[in-house]
């Protein structure tokens, strides 16, 4: 009884989080608006198996929050998100606290990495309004079982706050790749909520800073 207990209960905990849990991780933050308005980069993957769409609104210009967009990656100014959960896997990622000069130029072709041998090339760009990345992470030495793009938005807002739009979309290119992609996807949330909270967090910082030693 036990071991069908035990299935039983971890049957219902699946369904729970497919039904109630896992569609409101995948648009944490963004508006049904939000979720029908096309973002670029969602040409670059058209027959999509899997998409997410988080935002946050940000009480700064798109321009203040656009560097810190800017400088992601491994070995710039990281993700903003659980480092340490990062570095258990050797991603070696160290998020800045600061605005770095010599990262803010990122170009299409760059690679924005997630671990020193890891990353995402830089596939669309509008300075200032958008970065889209696109690629996967190997399974050793096999290709990623799918097309994956990750874009990051900026809305200007009316009140003259942002809105900061983060999209993943993945399609399937082996039978497969659902069952690699999907469970990691709870996973993505919680980084993703994170380091939407901590690009918010530093842009209203550094934007606070700003406005009062203009104020001097």
């Amino acid at each position: 009884m036990r071991p069908r207990y035990a299935m039983a209960v971890t049957a219902i905990g699946s369904a729970a989080y497919i039904l109630l849990a896992r569609p409101r991780q995948l648009r944490w933050g963004a508006t049904d608006q939000e979720l029908d308005e096309s973002l670029p980069g969602d040409e670059l993957v058209a027959n999509v198996d899997l998409s997410a769409t988080r935002a946050i609104s940000i009480s700064a210009s798109a321009d203040q929050v656009w560097p810190w967009i800017a400088q992601l990656g491994q070995g710039r100014g990281g993700f903003y998100s659980y480092d340490f959960l990062e570095n258990l896997v050797g991603c070696d990622i160290h998020s800045a606290d600061r605005i770095v000069p010599e990262w803010q130029d990122v170009a299409v072709g760059d690679k924005v990495r997630f671990a020193p041998e890891v990353g995402l090339d830089v596939a669309l760009l509008e300075r200032g309004r958008s970065l889209v990345l696109r690629g996967g992470v190997p399974i050793g030495n096999t290709a990623p079982p799918y097309d994956f793009t990750w874009a990051f938005a900026l809305r200007d807002k009316p009140d003259e706050t942002t809105r900061l739009l983060v999209r993943e979309r993945y399609a399937y290119t082996r039978p497969w790749a659902r069952l690699l992609v999907e469970p990691t996807e709870a996973v993505s949330f919680v980084m993703s909520q994170k380091m939407l909270r901590g690009i918010k967090d530093r842009a209203e910082r550094a934007a606070g800073t700003t406005q009062a030693l203009s104020q001097r």
